[in-house]
């Protein structure tokens, strides 16, 4: 009996492959049965293999496991293929059926006329094949080429894994270059930062320097530049100052500034950068940034042109109606608005919350529908698309699914050459839409139709890069209604004045009397450790028994980060604890433990699935004998095998960035002077905007006011509203 070491720690094993119980040719897993010497029984092993078969002979490198369900089971972090040295091995291997031409019945033959040599023949001298009966032209032809593909696979595997890339990481490059991989990572080992997610510049670097390419190499430097531009997309800019740039990649890569100047030029000259002058300054583009920015501009004058879908509409015929219609009385502002709207073939509605976006936008939908026009509702997330869908009464759809994003294409079935059938498209929480997608929106617009683009200018700009609402705001050539007056039932809740107040630079109004049943509370505190115990107080004990909401459904932590002792790694170590600290089955992967119960987050855009970027769901069920956690969306399961959940994070607490297009019953919002260099105030407001019915602000005093005064936030270098006032200068000029 085969004993797990009590440590678990990493063991060597070899062995051939008996039989090939499971393999995926989609992510490389694989479960093994081998048959290892000084063992009895056939063991098992899971990990990641290229293309495995029986008679092949692998050595893995892993540890013991015993499953409740399989027994004990190798692990594999590592599992390399070795051609079969025995007669025996080597029969079975090419009888397996791997090789295409051949079966058990030539495999025998071949093995028998050639012995253990049989590999150099197929590999060296083909032809002496046709020595044995029943080969001819055409099952040669087959057995040559089904070998070349297979040692392809084992030599790439085995190469890379030589260069220290995992057996993972090895399958996905080996599925994306095939054949080519060796000799494209051989040639260019950077291309794997921009062609592979997960493998960045420093894994790239190093598996350059491992190949032998020198520190100052031109390939290194321009690979260096195109990291730089990728990192400041990070922080939301399509471009950078060109002297930034070459501070930059000088100090990443610790190499002469003429270097990097000959890496600039090249770079320009294939096409992979672009440069352009900003305000005087002179700029770099990532290409696709540059080509976005540029089409997207191009997309909205093209839109702008033409007669509007509906027709000419009277505002003194249309105004009372709507009045009628909605039971409302329309400020002179929303009067405006709505006129202006339905005299525009492109506009912009902006304004903070309680200025009556939505009773606008409705409005606007119930004229419309009178007409018979037919309209499109979209907005960047779920829960935003879901929140128009309850307001407007209209089915909202997210970006990617309006625009029928096709994983195996990685792109989007609808576009300039297959547009929207529709007259109307209305983009709701428009401050989140990053310029790339933007761009993909409006291309798929037809020319006859309208666009109206609503959201909040004054929250955090999007994750991705670009500021598209602000620089469409800007650029003064789209109608613009900036709606400001506060109505009076939404003046009645303080998270409304409050956040209005935090927005003008001036702090929030405290509950003067904590009897008092308000909506919005600021707690203030002396320290970071007094923060996170009130924060773990409100959570656990307090807001549940006061305000009857559930701990972990109704009440989200908002924080400034994700690092540090109150950021949300650490937050959400400890709310998990407490309040789903006994749920069993557990998981622990990639630094996580998730189980049962647990609140989580979507960290990344996965098409596959269907689920994305900032979704929140809870995990249902943790099979550890199938490797599979199952987590519930709304109304959507998702599978993860447990090889993907690094695309997860738990959500007791999360980044205000990670929140924005979703609202919750309640928010607490921890602030410290250790998250000085964020503390900023369209950072508060954004997260004070997510709450609905509750909002706690648990701060040191001087933190809070920092951020309400800070409104130096990082402008995003961008060119889009300068594209914007250019194009629209030249076409007043044509007309």
């Amino acid at each position: 009996m085969i004993e797990p070491n009590a440590d678990n720690s990493e063991q060597r094993l070899a062995g051939s492959v008996e039989r090939v119980t499971f393999h995926s040719e989609e992510s490389g897993f694989s479960v093994l049965r081998l048959k290892v010497r000084g063992h009895r029984e056939p063991v098992t092993v899971i990990g990641t293999a290229a293309s495995p078969s029986p008679g092949e002979f692998m050595e893995c490198v892993g540890s013991w496991h015993n499953d409740r369900t399989h027994g004990l089971q190798f692990k594999a972090l590592q599992i390399t293929p070795v051609p079969p040295t025995t007669l025996e091995g080597i029969e079975r291997y090419l009888g397996s059926g791997l090789i295409k031409g051949l079966g058990p019945f030539f495999a025998k033959k071949m093995v028998k006329a050639f012995g253990d040599s049989v590999f150099d023949v197929i590999e060296t001298r083909p032809d002496r094949l046709r020595e044995i009966p029943g080969i001819g032209d055409k099952r040669l032809e087959l057995i040559t080429a089904s070998w070349s593909e297979q040692k392809a696979v084992r030599d790439i595997m085995l190469f890379l894994q030589t260069h220290g890339v995992g057996t993972a990481r090895a399958w996905r490059i080996y599925r994306l270059y095939r054949e080519r991989a060796i000799a494209m990572v051989t040639e260019n080992p950077y291309r794997l930062s921009l062609d592979i997610e997960g493998i960045g510049f420093q894994t790239a670097d190093t598996i350059a320097e491992s190949l032998g390419i020198e520190k100052n190499s031109l390939i290194r430097a321009e690979a260096g530049i195109r990291h730089v531009l990728s990192t400041m997309s990070l922080d939301g800019h399509c471009a950078v100052k060109e002297e930034t740039l070459m501070a930059e990649s000088s100090t990443l890569l610790g190499i002469d500034r003429h270097l990097i100047v000959e890496a600039v030029t090249a770079e320009k000259a294939r096409g992979n950068i672009n440069a352009e002058t900003i305000d005087g300054d002179d700029c770099i583009f990532l290409a696709p940034l540059y080509q976005a920015e540029k089409a997207l501009a191009a997309g909205i004058l093209r839109l702008k042109q033409g007669i509007l879908p509906w027709g000419f509409m009277d505002a003194h015929d249309i105004l009372p109606w709507v009045e009628k219609e909605t039971g409302l009385e329309l400020s002179p502002s929303q009067r405006s608005a709505i006129t202006l709207v339905l005299a525009s073939k492109v506009s912009v509605i902006t304004g903070g919350p309680g200025v009556g976006k939505t009773t606008l936008l409705k409005a606007i939908l119930s004229v419309l529908r009178r007409e018979k026009v037919s309209v499109t509702l979209c907005a960047p997330t779920g829960r935003a698309a879901k929140r128009l869908t309850e307001s407007t009464g209209i089915e909202a759809k997210t970006i990617h699914r309006l625009l029928e994003f096709d994983p195996k294409a990685f792109d989007f079935r609808r576009g300039r050459g297959n547009p929207l059938d529709t007259s109307l498209v209305v983009v709701d929480e428009t401050s989140m839409v990053d310029v790339v997608l933007m761009q993909k929106l409006v291309a798929a617009v037809p020319d006859r139709a309208a666009i109206v683009f609503v959201g909040d200018v004054d929250q955090l700009p999007s994750v991705g890069p670009g500021a598209v609402l602000s620089d469409m705001i800007s650029s003064e050539t789209i109608p613009t209604i900036r709606l400001t007056e506060i109505f009076r039932q939404a003046a009645e809740s303080m998270i409304i004045v409050n956040a209005h107040r935090i927005n003008q630079g001036v702090m929030p109004l405290r509950t003067e009397n904590d009897a008092l049943l308000s909506d919005f509370y600021f707690v203030p505190a002396g320290s970071p450790d007094e923060i996170l115990a009130k924060v773990m107080q409100l959570v656990t004990e307090r807001i549940p028994k006061r305000f009857g909401l559930h701990p972990v459904r109704d009440i989200q932590v908002l924080t400034p980060m994700n690092r540090g002792g109150l950021g949300a790694k650490s937050l959400n170590a400890e709310l998990q604890q407490a309040l789903n600290g006994n749920a069993e089955p557990k998981i622990n992967r990639f630094g996580s433990v998730f189980a049962p119960g647990d609140k989580v987050i979507q960290m990344v855009n996965n098409y596959d699935k269907d689920v994305f970027n900032g979704d929140i769901g809870m995990v249902e069920t943790v099979n550890p004998d199938e490797e599979v956690m199952t987590v519930l969306y709304d109304r959507l399961r998702v599978d993860y095998p447990f090889g993907e959940l690094d695309e997860i994070s738990l959500a007791y607490a999360t980044s205000i960035h990670k929140s924005q297009g979703s609202e919750y019953p309640a928010v607490v919002i921890p602030l410290a002077m250790q998250h000085f260099t964020l503390l900023e105030r369209n950072l508060v407001y954004t997260a004070v905007t997510r709450g609905k019915k509750l909002v706690v602000i648990v701060a040191e005093p001087r933190a809070l006011h920092t951020a309400v005064q800070n409104c130096r936030s990082k402008l995003r270098l961008t060119g889009l509203a300068s594209r914007l006032k250019t194009l629209d200068s030249q076409d007043w000029q044509n007309s």
